[in-house]
């Protein structure tokens, strides 16, 4: 349309669907406020700069206000200026000299620029918060745009695959891509990238099934980090849920043809057999606390968006740490989520979320506790497009009882935390770790084993984004956090890592023997646990974060993935160990199992359908259980094949610092050594009957068995 002929009021609309709706015809807005006075339509010229008409929405249904402009087009560029009473201490912050950014846009034209206009308040007043400030924020703030989705994805299959067969690969959309040399230069690091055959051709070559990205929601980079120099690398700090992240378009091309790159390469990843998850944030916005800024949710409805503290709503609840955290208690919020997880399914056709701070979706609650049968759980669960995609919580955040591991409702797998420390403790040679280790590489039945939940729920991983790699892991036992900025006082100061003789890189070639097999053995324990396993990108051949273990503001080659070292020979060597684990996961069903195992089912006479054992042979008894320098342990999983057969998995691990000469006890079976985590390019090799089985110090074997009927 042309922005000199625009009407000087819109005609009613409707109030749904909310956000900015092209019809053909024109374009309706609708945007809910349940405590703002009115609201204006803001419309601007191509450049984003000039403001050229400000229009009232002219109906309020149902605390949605809405309108309809006739003729409007797509890539039209817009906001919201919303007048209400500005009242703190009410927990009202209305202020029409800022320029609002709609929660429902599907996309962003311009970036955040930091100035104190950005504030509802005057900064530097004494007052604080409880000022005004008048200055109009349009030109630090981005605008909406107009869409017209539309992409064509006859022939997409997802891929589905069962929980109790995937494997989980979490990477960064820029660090993934941004060091390969055979991807383009200008499609570095963007979501182009992630379609390239070589990205495709490495994720089967592992064997992977699900590709998880860290956010991609568009998000700001926090003004103090901007001030020295440093970004927010990571985009746990949403500002819009509905638009993807500009920054990871490629150089020169439109925001339409990022949309499309992100679906074509959603296509091409479902047409290799590999799903894709979004790590998705809505426990918070990028708003901050009471004094942060006001770009969108806190002026549109500050007391509904956000959780206020109940005996004075000037201040937020701050659950998640970073100084707000949405209220789950207005069905508003849960349908801003709701819409905005349907919207990537539909429109991108990811296949899962992972909730960042998970915990706090279950707070709805006038008294903020966690309930597992919060409003959004049911809404997802209940959902018939939700609900059948993986959904991944990280059950924690720091509110009140904000640990909630195994307590979320089926249909949730959970990050577990407590898998990932006791198997950094066990391998690392702590003491009294033998029973925690086995609960874990069982499935974590105590945690889990409720309300009909399977092992898939327990999400186990070794490093993930937040932390050490594996690498590093076995590399330094002191954070170097240096670049960060914050004089190394950020991050987690206890890794439950160990250097093994020396911090950081040596040429000291017995302290690398050890870490090689340390960390092969990590990898053993993940890929033979039942639960879902997790690998973090760059670990199958080694990658590095030279010990920094809170990276969240680097983006460099301290995040990136280095791909020269993957085609090292030690890279190459890793990266084949790491795909013929996952291979024997994916060929045998009972590393896998689908169903929790506690040895109270017997596949055979004496053979329970799991057993636990020492490097002798000896099922453990309740002292050897809780004998602390117990580091042996056989773990055997048998099945009843389906010709009157028997076959077994037997997982052995040897974390002390001396080689053991193990037996295996049991029937008569034909006995095959598959992997060995002293002997990573070791055959596969025939067990004669009784032979023992020598397990190096800090190392792992797996050995199959089988008899036929």
């Amino acid at each position: 349309m042309l922005l000199n002929r625009l009407p000087d009021r819109l005609e009613s609309g409707s109030p749904y669907p909310l956000g900015a709706t092209f019809d053909g015809l024109g374009v309706n807005f609708a945007v809910f406020s349940a405590h703002a006075d009115a609201i204006e339509l803001c419309l601007f010229d191509p450049s984003g700069k000039r403001e050229v008409a400000r229009i009232a929405l002219p109906e309020v249904t149902d605390e949605v206000f809405h309108g309809y402009l006739p003729e409007a087009r797509p890539g039209l560029l817009y906001g919201y200026r919303a007048h209400g009473a500005y009242a703190p201490e009410q927990g009202h912050r209305f202020n029409p000299h800022k320029l609002l950014l709609d929660p429902y846009t599907r996309r962003l034209h311009g970036q955040v620029r930091w100035t104190d206009a950005l504030h509802g308040y005057r900064v530097r007043s004494r007052k604080a918060d409880l000022s005004f400030d008048a200055r109009d924020s349009a030109a630090a703030t981005p605008k909406g745009v107009v869409t017209a989705d539309a992409f064509d994805w006859t022939g997409d299959v997802r891929p589905n695959t069962p929980w109790s067969k995937t494997v989980i690969y979490e990477a960064h959309v820029r660090g993934l891509t941004r060091l390969m040399e055979e991807v383009p230069p200008e499609e570095r690091g963007t979501f182009s990238a992630l379609a390239h055959p070589k990205v495709i051709d490495h994720l089967k070559r592992l064997g992977i099934t699900a590709l998880e990205l860290m956010p991609i929601h568009a998000f700001v980079k926090d003004r103090f980090l901007v001030e020295k120099g440093l970004t927010n690398y990571w985009g746990y700090n949403s500002l819009s849920f509905f638009a993807p992240e500009p920054l990871y378009g490629a150089r020169g091309q439109s925001v339409e043809a990022t949309h499309d790159d992100l679906r074509i390469a959603i296509r091409r990843l479902h047409a290799a057999g590999i799903e894709v998850i979004l790590d998705v944030v809505y426990n918070h916005t990028c708003e901050g606390s009471e004094l942060g800024q006001t770009m969108s949710f806190r002026g549109l409805d500050n007391a509904s968006y956000y959780r206020l503290q109940a005996d004075n709503p000037r201040y937020c609840v701050n659950d998640t740490g970073t100084g707000n955290t949405l209220n789950f208690g207005s069905a508003r919020v849960v349908q801003l989520v709701a819409d905005s997880l349907r919207y990537w399914a539909e429109s991108f056709r990811v296949d899962g979320f992972r909730f960042d701070l998970g915990a706090t979706l279950g707070r709805d609650a006038a008294d903020g506790g966690f309930d597992p049968g919060a409003s959004l759980f049911d809404v997802l669960r209940q959902d018939p497009v939700l609900g059948r995609l993986k959904l991944i919580s990280e059950p924690w955040d720091i509110g009140p009882g904000g640990y909630q591991l195994g307590n979320h409702p089926p249909g949730f797998a959970e990050w577990n935390d407590k898998y990932r420390d006791s198997v950094r403790r066990f391998w690392k040679g702590d003491a009294g770790l033998r029973p925690e280790f086995a609960a874990r590489i069982a499935g974590s039945g105590d945690l889990f084993d409720r309300r009909a939940r399977r092992p898939w729920a327990s999400l186990n991983f070794l490093a993930s984004h937040d932390g050490y790699t594996l690498n590093d892991l076995v590399s330094y036992e002191q954070r170097h956090n240096e670049a960060n900025g914050e004089d190394n006082r950020d991050g987690h100061s206890d890794n439950m890592s160990c250097n093994w003789g020396a911090e950081g890189e040596t040429g000291d070639p017995a302290i690398l023997a050890v870490r090689g097999r340390v960390r092969r053995s990590m990898l053993v324990t993940l890929l033979c646990s039942l639960g879902t396993p997790m690998l973090l990108a760059g670990d199958e051949f080694g990658r590095t974060q030279g010990g920094n273990n809170n990276a969240y503001a680097q983006d460099n080659e301290i995040s990136w993935i280095d791909w020269a070292a993957a085609r090292s020979e030690e890279g190459e060597a890793l990266t084949d160990f790491v795909a013929r684990l996952i291979a024997l996961r994916r060929d045998n069903e009972l590393i896998r199992s689908g169903r929790f195992l506690y040895g109270q089912e017997e596949v055979a006479d004496g053979v329970p359908d799991i057993d636990w054992f020492d490097e002798s042979g000896n099922r453990l008894s309740p002292e050897d259980w809780q004998n602390p320098e117990g580091r042996a342990l056989v773990m055997r999983r048998a099945r009843r094949t389906d010709d009157g057969g028997i076959e077994t998995v037997d997982l052995l691990v040897n974390g002390s610092h001396v080689p053991l000469s193990f037996t295996l006890a049991g029937p008569a079976l034909q006995r095959r050594l598959m992997v060995d985590s002293a002997d990573p390019t070791g055959a596969e090799r025939d067990l004669g009957d009784g032979e023992a089985i020598e397990v190096a110090d800090r190392g792992a074997v797996v050995v199959v068995g089988w008899s036929r009927a």
